[in-house]
C-alpha cells in the first residue's frame, strides 16, 4: 500500500472512531458549550470536521498517487 493511501485511510478513520468509539468517554451533560450539552456539541463538531478531514485525505491521496495520464492513440 502506498504512503498516501495509508495516510488517507488513517485520516478517514478518525471521524468514525471519534463518533462511534469515543462516545462513552464524552457522554456527559456538563460542561455546556454554546448552549449544548457536551455530547451533542461533540457530535456536531465532528459532523463539521469530517468533511474537512476527508478533503485533506483526498488531497494527500492525490498528491502521493497522481492519476495516470492516458496516452492518445
Amino acid at each position: 500500500m502506498k504512503k498516501g493511501t495509508r495516510i488517507a485511510l488513517i485520516l478517514g478513520a478518525i471521524p468514525f472512531v471519534t463518533m462511534v468509539f469515543a462516545l462513552p468517554l464524552v457522554n456527559r451533560i456538563e460542561p455546556i458549550l454554546l448552549g449544548l450539552p457536551f455530547l451533542l456539541f461533540w457530535l456536531l463538531a465532528w459532523v463539521v470536521l469530517t468533511p474537512v478531514i476527508l478533503a485533506l485525505a483526498y488531497k494527500l491521496e492525490k498528491k502521493y498517487n497522481p492519476p495516470e495520464e492516458e496516452e492518445d492513440q
